[in-house]
């Protein structure tokens, strides 16, 4: 007869996340995709409403700007990945409480950033460097999708700090 004590019993995990929240992390990942692919046309030349002399004038391209604009992509997407981290019940590179810390951190920043979007969107003067209203409306959605992510990233981070908090409210105390 095998008893099991506290001393030998396996620590509770947390548990699964929920199929929302896996759904809600993907959909995060794929909201970055439409402007990334919109930036990777702009510096590959194809004409996405800016002219050819805005493009060198006012985003180096040709020229670094391309480095940038491909690099700018590339960082959101791999921003937009780490919602998968807090539905994977495989690989965690951070203690849970650290990553639920960072993710509550990255929650708050980008409703800031899309607020800040919101205000340079409409204010700023590289709206007026697009050459019809036609390639502002392709702009648009091609953008768009990234108002979605501050939302799905809050719900994310909530289900997985709601899911690691019982987590440790069912650990016992260690004995002193």
């Amino acid at each position: 007869m095998c008893v099991m004590t506290t001393a030998n019993a396996p620590l509770p995990t947390a548990a699964p996340a929920p199929v929302w929240a896996r759904r809600a992390a993907h959909a995060i990942a794929l909201c970055a995709v439409p402007s990334g692919l919109w930036r990777v046309a702009m510096a590959s030349g194809v004409y996405v409403g800016y002219s050819d002399q805005v493009l060198r004038d006012v985003f180096d391209i040709p020229g670094w700007g391309i480095a940038y604009v491909v690099g700018l992509s590339v960082l959101a997407e791999l921003a937009a990945l780490l919602p998968l981290l807090l539905v994977s019940d495989r690989w965690r590179p951070l203690r849970p409480g650290a990553l639920a810390a960072l993710s509550w951190t990255a929650s708050g920043v980008l409703v800031l950033v899309a607020l800040w979007q919101l205000v340079v969107a409409y204010t700023v003067e590289s709206r007026t460097y697009m050459s019809s209203g036609t390639a502002e409306t392709v702009w648009g959605i091609a953008f768009a999708p990234l108002f979605a992510i501050p939302a799905l990233m809050t719900a994310v981070t909530w289900s997985y700090a709601k899911r690691h908090r019982a987590r440790r409210q069912a650990q016992p105390l260690p004995r002193a």
